[in-house]
């Protein structure tokens, strides 16, 4: 898988700690990797990282990424060889909250992640992750490409979009012509999966809600998502760390990871059908219909770029998409299987499946 190039190689991860840095983290060491963690705490209780005993698998620092000194200390010290960068302010409803927050965590965050690559000159691959809601959202019916407009009308998109203005100013002046950094950006949407317990998400409050055998309430039923497994985008940014490796022809750019357009359901469809898995009678939701703060009704992405250059395409199929994520909590709540097992399961499962359909990119 992905030519064996992370087998015995040095990855750091920023917020390895969160939800998709926990998977990361697990997958690259089935991979062979020597994880190194960054992180400003554990972000949530329960937390996928607390439950799967990661800080015993890696080393493991607890750091804010806006101290600048800290992170050169941390990479001088470490010397990596891969850098992805997820360390971020995740959630839309928090950015409301604490907006300067939001902006100094992704904006300058980010900011001292490239600049402590600038100032150390590490021989190292970087791909740093922003997010779909970089584009400028003006719902078109059309997935967004990598050369549409930034922007954002709330303040976790626009800190997004201005981590993109600045990953592609520090590109231009200071990496474009340094043979020892490459860097690309990986953009990608709305992600589920076993492991989320991050506030406001409806995955994680159905969850939550069915465990104990209480109804979830929801908001915007009728908003439409491309629903993605968080394995998906995990295996586009691996994809794309290993090409940009033996590559310097992606050094600088950016790249799309999503799911097939099929995969596009109403929040009302995907929690019909995660209910199917926990024997819930009754219906299993109240609508609230009360949205506080400004939401994107439609938002997908056109990953024909992947496609064409990494070769890169989504593994799961819908209902295979409702099952991992449903079958990974429903263990955890309920099963007998050990979780970190459980994920490692999964991850061969999607392994295998991105094999038999023969995905170039599975392919060593």
């Amino acid at each position: 898988m992905f030519r064996n190039i992370y087998r015995d190689k040095k990855v750091l991860i920023t917020g390895h700690t969160g939800f998709k840095g926990s998977w990361l983290t697990t997958w690259l060491l089935k991979l062979g990797a020597k994880v190194v963690g960054v992180s400003k705490d554990i972000p949530t209780t329960p937390s996928m990282f607390e439950v799967l005993k990661l800080e015993e698998r890696i080393t493991h620092y607890i750091a804010d990424i806006r101290d600048l000194e800290k992170m050169k200390e941390i990479f001088q010290r470490e010397k990596p060889d891969f850098l992805f960068h997820l360390a971020a302010q995740p959630i839309v409803s928090v950015s409301y909250q604490n907006p300067i927050e939001t902006i100094s965590s992704n904006i300058l965050g980010t900011a001292n992640i490239l600049e402590t690559l600038r100032v150390l000159n590490l021989n190292i691959t970087a791909v740093i992750i922003t997010s779909d809601k970089a584009y400028d959202n003006i719902e078109q019916v059309w997935g967004y490409k990598e050369t549409d407009k930034l922007g954002g009308k709330d303040i976790y998109s626009g800190s997004k979009g201005g981590a993109e203005l600045v990953i592609n100013s520090y590109f231009h002046s200071f990496f474009k012509n340094n043979p020892n950094i490459r860097i690309a950006v990986g953009r990608a949407g709305n992600v589920i999966g076993g492991g989320d317990w991050a506030k406001d998400r409806i995955v994680v409050d159905c969850v939550e809600a069915w465990s104990k055998g209480e109804k979830v309430e929801i908001r915007s039923p009728k908003a439409t998502r491309p629903w993605q497994h968080v394995l998906e985008p995990l295996s586009g940014y691996l994809n794309l760390g290993a090409e940009l490796y033996k590559d310097r022809k992606f050094h600088g750019e950016a790249f799309n990871f999503g799911p097939r357009a099929e995969q596009n359901r109403t929040v009302l469809e995907l929690l019909t059908d995660l209910a199917r898995y926990w024997d819930i009678e009754d219906d299993p939701y109240i609508v609230t219909d009360n949205i506080p703060f400004h939401e994107a009704g439609l938002l997908k992405l056109n990953c024909d770029k992947a496609l064409f250059y990494l070769k890169w395409q989504s593994v799961l199929e819908y209902p295979e998409t409702i099952r991992f994520t449903s079958e990974w909590y429903y263990n955890f709540y309920k099963g007998d299987q050990e979780n970190y097992q459980k994920t490692i399961q999964q991850i061969e499962e999607y392994e295998e499946l991105a094999k038999s359909r023969n995905l170039r990119w599975s392919i060593d």
